[in-house]
This record gives structure tokens, sequence and C-alpha cells, in this order.
């Protein structure tokens, strides 16, 4: 790239391209000669790369090595049933995993970020949209405020185009471009330089392409890092689980080694029947369960047009309790109509909507809703022609430090007009004269609280009002933001965009799930009061942008919570809204679709987006809306919930059954004087009860759960523990006495492992019916076809094992008659004693 920087005309030559652009038959040439304008992480990397990640975590690494060690040991059949546990997990989560993926793929093809890029004979506008995939060395692209650099370019033309390249070089604030610049030792320094991974802030530009896809900076950053991501508080909370199990094992399996070695002596057995007991404590189905759960909640959510860009937005979907959105789109229609153009005496007057529309129509910038509601006005096309009688000859772009846009047109008699509209305050700033249609003069303080209190009932009525004013300038190069001074006031435009009818019913909704709804808006606090009153949003307290500077971080953080409505907000402190709030253990999320909301996107918890919103935004987000509208975002709470209750269950039914498998396991092996279970009879059990929890995705779950956020809490977990575990070893040491004194099976090893491998088996099965609801099981709540038929299939083999051909291979021998009844008891008393601790946990460390 650094040889780009020099001269551009020379670069075109070398490229073989000219400022017209590529013909469409060439540009498609090119792209089968390059391939895709794509970088690794993006690209994926097929099947094979998804089935390695899943192949090569580091619970399948721990089983794999117990694999090993038991074959190395002439323990074939357990070395094949550990990998057999493993085969089962693997190929679960990559089909899954690999279905989500295609599905995803189609769905984020509907909201693929497009480019603007030059072609031959387009017509009027030469510019046409491409996807972004499609660029290639040689294209002309154009650049305005919102868009993602497309590829790695040099710039042709720039104007006040200002980029934000944080993600590259670390820069938090945006870097000025130009065309023409010396080149430097540094390409990320070159001024004429853009690279894929910013965003433009501000003005527009126009650049060839250089290179695109993995040979692009941001391409070759991607490619050293792979598919890493910033871990997620659901992230964590998954690894802190897996560590408490992996600590349970790693002070189980050795305590049991050497327990069994010390009282049997066969150190060789005692050490074959520790790796099993460690094979059996490891949660080798935490990383199926996680990622069939949470593609499964990204298909239901895909049927409702809302794509999942990340996966683990899912669950912080179902944890948030604070939503931050703006008004436009998400309380009102979207659909905004410029209903009054008036002088600073409220009078209509045309030339104020003469010149607005000519500021919108010749403005390159990124066009807003208000530029295409002055635009729909097709009489004043017709009335001042503007491609005939007026031509452009400079832009000063929106930023929002001065919150206006100007542009410079000659008039056919060769005049130059700088027309300028904004905020009202601002541009009252630099005007100092007024016009009406029959007078005109100087502005004073009494226009400007005539114009305020005019500007407020406006408001009141819910309407949005931008000033528009203009002066005569002389000709020149270049225009700036300093010749934005002594306008000629013309006056005001006033547009409305009624609410949704389905907002209040959705804000509803929200707050009934335990949601909150917190507006967060550049327009002003009394537009927003009026459209929050329409929607039935109660306004607690309003912050403006301008408090907020006034506030420190602790004092913002003080106040944020109990804020409903922030008003006049610039970008950052968009942000700095959203960080308090989760400063102050919010689970935040924020729905946003314009330029100034990348910086809030970036800083939530669950970043959403719409699939009409401004590249930056499309790109900040981890989830996009095919339909911007809180009735959908509502939907996705409910899935996340659905997602974390499935993987709850399994959490808590693994904690609490291998804790109670502790106790059994240490107090068997001190006093029996055999194995209490060979270790392919434990691995066995461990493999058949794995299968049993697959259809845990499918289960449904209670309204009353999906009532309230739900986070991630390990200390939970372990109170659960403590108080489910305890209650299987006592139907284990039951089956012990059972065994031992009913059927004298002292010098009956087989009968004894056989009768304890049935029992646990069927109360593992069991347990998850229990644990799944905080109601009567198989009464008031019922788990899923799918994971009731799960649970008889894994019971019945379990019963007719000991009395199958297979039993030889698996140490088993068949039990007698009277044993089924006594289980069977043993069951419904441990469903019973099961059923009342989860009852007495509940009430004692009820979370809801």
């Amino acid at each position: 790239m650094r040889a780009a920087a020099a001269d551009p005309g020379a670069l075109l030559q070398a490229l073989d391209a000219s400022r017209d652009g590529l013909a469409q038959e060439e540009a498609a040439r090119r792209l089968r000669r390059v391939g895709p304008n794509e970088v690794a992480r993006e690209a994926g990397g097929g099947a094979l790369r998804e089935l390695a990640r899943h192949v090569f975590n580091p619970l399948n690494g721990l089983l794999l090595t117990l694999a090993a060690a038991s074959f190395a040991l002439s323990d074939r059949r357990a070395a094949i049933v550990i990998s057999a546990m493993v085969v089962l997990s693997v190929l679960l989560a990559f089909v899954q995993e690999h279905r989500s993926n295609a599905a995803a793929a189609k769905l984020r093809a509907m909201v693929r970020t497009h480019a603007s890029v030059r072609r031959p004979g387009a017509g009027d506008d030469p510019f046409v949209e491409t996807s972004l995939e499609a660029l290639v060395p040689g294209d002309i692209v154009r650049l305005t405020a919102g868009d993602m650099i497309p590829a790695d370019v040099r710039l042709i033309v720039a104007k006040d185009l200002f980029v934000n390249q944080s993600t590259l070089t670390g820069e938090s604030m945006p870097v000025e471009k130009f065309a023409a610049a010396a080149p430097t030792h540094e390409p990320f320094e070159a001024p004429c330089l853009a690279f894929m991974g910013s965003n433009v802030v501000s003005g527009y530009g126009e650049a060839v392409v250089v290179v695109t896809g993995a040979h692009t900076a941001f391409g070759e950053i991607a490619d050293r890092i792979g598919e890493e991501e910033d871990s997620t508080a659901f992230d964590e909370s998954v690894k802190k689980f897996t560590l408490l199990m992996i600590s349970f094992m790693a002070v189980m399996a050795p305590a049991v080694f050497f327990i069994n070695g010390y009282f049997k002596g066969d150190w060789l057995a005692a050490f074959l029947f520790a790796i099993s007991v460690a094979v059996g404590l490891t949660p080798e189905m935490l990383p199926m369960i996680v990622t069939v759960n949470l593609a499964k909640g990204a298909m239901a959510l895909s049927r409702e047009k809302v794509i999942v860009k990340r996966l683990v937005a899912i669950q912080n979907f179902g944890a948030m309790d604070v939503l931050c959105t703006d008004k436009t789109g998400t309380l009102t229609q979207d659909r905004i109509i410029l209903k009054r153009h008036l002088d600073i005496y409220g009078e209509d007057f045309d030339r104020v909507l003469e010149f607005a529309y000519l500021n919108s129509h010749f403005q390159s910038g990124l066009r807003n809703l208000l530029d295409v509601a002055v635009l729909q006005h097709a009489e004043i096309e017709a009335r001042l022609e503007p491609h005939r009688s007026f031509r452009k000859i400079d832009e000063i772009p929106f930023d929002f430090e001065r919150r206006r846009l100007s542009v410079v047109v000659e008039s056919e008699d060769g005049e130059h007009l700088l027309i300028c509209k904004g905020a009202v305050e601002e541009i009252f700033a630099v005007s100092t004269r007024f016009e009406t249609a029959q007078t005109s003069g100087a502005l004073d303080a009494s226009h400007l609280e005539s114009a305020q209190r005019e500007t407020a009932e406006l408001n009141a009525d819910g309407f949005r009002v931008i000033a528009v004013a203009y002066r005569t300038v002389s000709p020149q190069h270049v225009y700036t933001a300093a010749d934005e001074q002594d306008l000629i006031l013309l006056g005001y435009i006033a547009f409305l965009d009624p609410p949704k009818e389905s907002a209040a019913r959705a804000i509803a909704d929200l707050r009934k799930g335990g949601v909150a709804v917190k507006i967060l808006t550049g327009d002003n606090d009394i537009v927003t009061r009026k459209v929050c009153r329409d929607v039935g949003l109660d306004i607690d307290a309003l912050l403006l942008g301008a408090d907020i500077d006034a506030m420190d971080d602790a004092a913002l953080a003080r106040c944020v919570s109990a804020v409903t409505v922030f008003a006049k907000l610039s970008p950052p402190q968009k942000a700095r809204v959203v960080a308090a709030l989760r400063g102050n253990g919010h689970v935040v999320g924020y729905l946003g679709d314009g330029i100034n909301d990348g910086p809030a996107l970036k800083a939530g918890d669950v970043g959403i987006s719409v699939d009409t919103a401004v590249d930056i935004a499309r790109e900040s987000a981890d989830i996009i809306l095919l339909e911007k509208s809180l009735s959908v975002l509502n939907d996705g709470v409910l899935e996340g919930r659905k997602v974390f209750a499935n993987i709850l269950k399994y959490v808590r039914m693994g904690a609490s059954s291998n804790f109670g498998n502790m106790f059994s396991v240490l107090g068997a092996s001190v006093f029996l004087p055999f194995l209490p279970m060979t270790p392919i009879q434990i691995l066995t059990n461990s493999l058949l009860y794995d299968f049993s929890q697959t259809a845990i995705p499918t289960d449904n779950v209670d309204e009353e759960f999906l009532a309230h956020p739900r986070k991630w809490d390990i200390g939970g977990i372990a109170k659960f523990m403590l108080y489910l575990g305890p209650v299987s070893s006592i139907f284990d040491y039951a089956t012990f006495i059972l065994m031992l004194v009913a059927f004298n099976a002292w010098d009956k090893p087989q009968l004894f492992q056989t009768g304890w491998f049935v029992e646990s088996l069927f109360t593992q099965t069991l347990i998850i019916h229990i644990i799944r609801t905080r109601k009567l099981p198989f009464i008031e709540s019922r788990a899923s076809a799918a994971l009731i038929t799960t649970t008889i299939v894994v019971c019945l083999v379990g019963a007719v094992l000991p009395f199958s051909s297979f039993a030889p291979i698996f140490g088993f021998t068949p039990l007698p008659a009277s044993y089924w009844p006594a289980v069977g008891l043993f069951l419904l008393g441990y469903a019973i004693l099961a059923h009342l601790a989860k009852t007495a946990f509940f009430r004692q460390f009820d979370d809801d």
C-alpha cells in the first residue's frame, strides 16, 4: 500500500483502471481471478475448520488423553467407550452448528453490506450499489458518512473526509483524509490512503480499490488472530462452571485412586477406575448443549426475521434488563412527513422550503429521514429545476459538534449561495439577520426568544424543527465551517413522525418482563416528552447532554438508573450512558441505526440494529432486525431466556449429580472389597446418560421462568448442588444396602455392580425432569416429547442390558425379580425427596 500513496494517475494506470470505473464484464473477470473481498474472519473456513474447532477443545483433549491412557494400559473397551463419548459430543455439536451457520449465512445475505461503485454507462448517477464481496482492485468507490471503508483504497476525491480507523491504529479521534497528499513511510499515516475496517465519520470521498480481502491490512490482522472474539460474561460463566467440574474431578480421581489402591491392593485396577470416574465427572456434553441451544435460538429468531450475527448475543438478550433505544422508528413510525415551512413569525414561507430542498438535493453525505421528507416535495423540483438552474460548488458536511450542514451552489446568474440547515440553536448562533416574504432585518434577543417559544410549541405538538439560513458568498476554491457566519435566517421546517400504534403494547410487555426501556436521543427534550407520553412511557427523570458533560463518571453512575429519557445526546454521551448502566450491574441492550449509534452499540452487552441502518451500525451490532420493532425485541428476549433456561438445566443437573457421586463413590470405595463399578460400566453409564441429555435443547420452558431477566450465578449453582447432590447419594447408599443385605452381594461383585449401574442410570436420567421445572414434574409441567423419549429409551436400554447377549462384555449379570420393585420405590422416593429439596432451595434462594 505504501506505493499506492503515489500519484493517483500512475496508480490507476498500474491497476489498468480509469476514473470512470471498471465495466461490469471486466469487474466480473477480475473477481474470478482475485476471489471475493472477504477476510478470514468473515469467510468462515468451511466444514473442516468447524469440525476441528469442536474436536480440539480442552474437554475433548482431556477425554482423549484418558482414552489413550486406557488403551496403553490394555483397557481397550474403556478407550472405545471414551472415544465414542467424544465422537457423540463432537458430531452433535458440529451438525447443529453447521446447520445453523448455513441458515444464518442465507439470512445474512439479506442484510449484506453494500458499496457504491462507479460503472460506465450506469445512468444519471454513475454509481451503483454492489455487495462488498464483489469489489475488485481498480473499482472506483464512493464514500459518504456512515460507510465502512470496503477495501484498502487510495483516495482520488476527498472533501472534509474524516475517517475513524481506531480498529486498526487505536486512535480514538477521527483522522482527516485528503486526495492529494505526500506519501509517508507508514501506510496508516498516509492521508490519501484508507483501509478496510475503518469507517467514514463525515464528509465525502471517491477512491480506487487497491487490494481486497485477505490481502488488506485488516485481512492480515484477522488472519493472524484467527476467529477469536472478545469473551463475554456468558463465556466466562461457562468457563467457571467447567472449571468447577474439573476441580471436582481433580480432587475426586486421585482420592478414588489412592483409596481403592490402598484397600484393595490392585493399583492398576484402581488407576483405571479413577480414570473412569474422572470421565464421569467431566461435563463433556456442555459444549454441545450450549451450541445446540444457541443455534436453536438463532433458528427460532430467524423465523421472526431477526438475524443473529453472534450466537452468545441470544443469551445476553435473555439477561437484558435495560433496553436503550432512539425514539425514531421504534416509538415512532419512521415515516417522517414535512408538515410546515414557516418564517420566524410563524407564517408559511415558500422560500424556506425551496432552500431546504436545495440543501437536501445537493448534499452528498448520508441522507437522513428528514432529507427524504424534504425531497418528497416534487413540486419544488419542478419549480426550481435544480439540475438546470443550480450547480453545486462545495459542501460543508454535517458533524455532531456543529449540528448543521451547508452546501454552496451557483445560480444561473453566477451568484454563489451558502445554504445551511440544522438545529435551531446552532443556526441562530451563526445568523445575524432574518428574512420573510414581506420584510427583512437584524436579529436581536427578542427574535431568539420568539423562535424558542415557537419551537417549543411545535415540539410540544410532536414536531421536530430544523432551521434554514443562507448567505451570498464570494467565489473561492474551498469553503469551510468558518464561512458559516453572518447568515440570513429564513425560518423553520417542521416534521411530524407519528407514534407507532404497537409501541405502547411493546413497552408494556417489556416492562412486564423486567426490561426497562430508556430513550437515548439526539432530539430535544420537549418533542421526546410528547412522543413518550403518546406511547405510555413514564418519564421518571430526564437528563440532557449538557447535564451529562457536567458530571463525572461517579455522579453519572449514581443517577443513570433512575433516568428514563436522555435527550440532546452526542455519540460519546450515548456510550457513556450505556457504560454507566453496565457499571451499575445492568445487562444493557442498545438499539440504533445511525452513525451516532456506533459507539453505544459497541458499549452495550448486546448491540441491535436494523437492515436499513448505516454500515457502521450494522457492523457494530450483534443482532440485525429486518423489522425495526420493539415487539420483535420482546420475542428475542423470551427466546434468550429459553436458551438460558435449557443450558441451566444441564448445568444444575451436572453439578448436583457429580457432587452426589463424590459421596457415593468415595464411601463405596472404602467399605467394599471390590470396585463399586468397573471402569467399562462407569463409562457406559456416562455414555447412556449423556445421550439422554441431548434432547435438552428441545425442552419446554415454564412461563414463570420467562417472566424476568436471568443471569449466570455460579454461587447459586453451587448452593443448588449442595441441596440436591446429597439426595442422590441417599438412594445410592440405599441401593448398596439392598444389594449387600437383601441379595448378599458381598461375594458377588457382578451382581452389586449391575444393581448400582441400573439404579444410578435411572436416577441420573430421571433428575432432569425434577430439575427442569419449579412446578410438580410430570403433572404441572411436562418435558418435551423428545426429552421424554430419550429418557424412556435410555432407561429401557439400561434395564435390558443385564439380560442381553452384551452383558458379559460389560460385566453384567441378570438381576433378581425382587430387585425391580425395590428400585421402583427408590425412584419414587428419590423423585419426591429431590422435588422437596428443590422447592426448599427456591424458597430460600428465590431469584424472581
